[in-house]
């Protein structure tokens, strides 16, 4: 499918050229027959985009549908995930989460402003994924 989307024709081994397979008797007027497919490439193009976008909507939905979504409030306690920040260097028995912090501010989108315990801004904006709810 591929090379005939790129091509605009089936692919075909030299062989098949210089001893004519059953494919190519079967065909009256070969060459009509490659005009044919050059005329209907654009609509297989079209075909094939409206599959791929299908395709990547499906995706989509079962990520989506897997997402654990997260909301804090102002206020809420939290602890940040240890990949996302790089304070500790990675390594098995480096820690997963660090913390806690306390939520700042709530920003559009899931992001959210974080400050230490003793009232000092955490640089940067973290995204709720990156946070897990801490109960103090």
């Amino acid at each position: 499918m591929p090379f005939s989307l790129t091509y605009g024709t089936e692919a075909m081994i030299p062989a098949e050229i210089g001893i004519p397979s059953v494919r190519v008797l079967l065909i009256d007027d070969f060459d009509y027959e490659l005009r044919m497919n050059l005329d209907h490439l654009e609509e297989r193009r079209e075909l094939a985009s409206i599959h791929d976008h299908n395709y990547k909507g499906q995706l989509q939905k079962y990520y989506n549908s897997r997402v654990q979504k997260r909301t804090f409030d102002a206020g809420d306690f939290v602890f940040r995930n240890n990949d996302a920040s790089g304070q500790e260097p990675p390594g098995n028995l480096a820690p997963t989460w660090e913390g806690p912090y306390k939520v700042k501010q709530v920003l559009s989108k899931g992001a959210y402003k974080l400050e230490k315990l003793n009232r000092t801004e955490v640089p940067r904006t973290w995204n709720g994924a990156q946070l897990k709810k801490c109960y103090i």
